[in-house]
């Protein structure tokens, strides 16, 4: 379970990076192709991480309860804030909590009039919130790219697929 907590680390050390070479009008600009920006992508990355701290004390996650908070979305630096406290949050978890049951609530059918609950525990919604801010990543990548943004190339890429490509290396 501590790997787990660390990996939430190492994700968001990757989004500092990120930032680190991001100024304010790059960050906040929309993209032409679908009117988002990085910083709207960044944000939605940490509502994520938000959601599942928000729902422990209660035992249900609701994903469709995002704060959305725009200054996240459109400051460098208060997206830097908001990393550094979930960061911090995320490493005073005791390890037990992880182990917890809980309920997801998550919209995930186009015209559903219900929400639907589904049984889940903080550990599988942690390890949820990794890969769902690597594939984010992977679109800021691309992002980046357009703007001849150069990022490290473990940028975006899955553990398993930099895994298995060193596999394939050494073959």
């Amino acid at each position: 379970m501590s790997a787990l907590l660390a990996s939430v680390e190492s994700v968001l050390q990757q989004g500092i990076m990120l930032l680190g070479k991001l100024d304010g009008e790059s960050y906040r600009r929309k993209n032409s192709s679908d009117g988002s920006s990085l910083g709207a992508h960044y944000r939605h990355v940490l509502d994520h991480f938000s959601c599942v701290l928000d729902g422990i004390p209660v035992g249900q996650i609701n994903y469709d309860l995002r704060r959305r908070n725009l200054e996240i979305e459109n400051s460098v630096t208060a997206a830097l804030m908001a990393t550094e406290d979930l960061m911090r949050r995320f490493a005073a978890l005791p390890l037990e909590v992880l182990r917890k049951q809980c309920l997801v609530i998550y919209s995930v059918g186009y015209g559903a009039e219900t929400d639907q609950a589904v049984a889940s525990n903080i550990a599988r919604e942690v390890a949820f919130c990794i890969g769902h801010a690597i594939h984010h990543y992977a679109i800021l990548k691309l992002l980046c790219a357009e703007k001849s943004m150069e990022l490290p190339y473990e940028f975006g890429v899955a553990p398993s697929t930099l895994k298995h490509l060193q596999a394939q290396s050494t073959h």
